[in-house]
């Protein structure tokens, strides 16, 4: 046990992505958007594998993505649901998202991602609009930060009891620890906000995990 996180060099990193399973086509979608100009934008593997896991231990059959970039994170969830599993994968770029498409066909979860390009806040509200309140059990937001708020307090009327909410960038490279502007820094001063507000919450159980940018999961009660 240790009473603090470990710190992984380049080294012991390499050791972990060693001892992850991670499907071939999401290892080549991988490569394929390294040499992207926003490549940072993609989770790492070990999130990839998290993320699978959750959806398995709670049984996940219908989820939201809100941020797809490249497709890795919902190719991820996908070859971790069942048969009958889909994902509603919210985001507003062709562009990147369709660099993750070969990949969906070939590793067999195209199938279970429905892709809707348009701003995601109007997407959950028309979800919402058609009584699919209560019907969701998975969650993962990963796009823009000044409207975070927006999509957990929808995704939280779209999820079950019981459902679960994981949200990426909460830890913001460690500005989230700095003192800001909001005027000039709004996306930190946005993910400040919400970890504030999400630790107060009582709607939801709650874990910030020091995991890639930071991932806080948020379990509807």
């Amino acid at each position: 046990m240790s009473r603090r996180t470990l710190t992984l060099d380049d080294r012991l990193h390499d050791y972990v992505l060693a001892h992850n399973r991670e499907h071939p086509e999401l290892a080549k979608l991988r490569a394929a958007t390294a040499s992207h100009p926003r490549a940072n934008m993609q989770i790492s593997p070990e999130q990839g594998a998290l993320l699978q896991m959750l959806v398995k231990l709670i049984g996940a059959r219908r989820t939201i993505e809100i941020g797809v970039f490249t497709g890795y994170s919902a190719l991820a969830v996908a070859l971790a649901l069942p048969v009958d599993g889909r994902i509603l994968a919210c985001d507003i770029s062709d562009e990147f998202t369709r660099v993750g498409r070969l990949y969906w066909e070939r590793a067999g979860g195209a199938e279970k991602i429905a892709l809707v390009l348009e701003p995601a806040l109007h997407t959950l509200d028309a979800r919402l609009a058609t009584g699919e309140a209560g019907r969701y059990d998975f969650a993962f937001i990963d796009a823009d930060k000044s409207n975070y708020d927006g999509y957990y307090e929808r995704c939280l009327k779209l999820l079950r009891s019981g459902g679960l909410i994981a949200f990426d960038n909460v830890l913001w490279s460690g500005r989230v620890a700095d003192t800001v502007d909001p005027a000039t820094d709004a996306d930190t001063a946005a993910l400040q906000w919400l970890n504030d507000k999400l630790k107060s919450d009582e709607r939801v159980d709650l874990a910030l995990l020091p995991i890639g940018d930071g991932v806080t999961l948020a379990r509807k009660r």
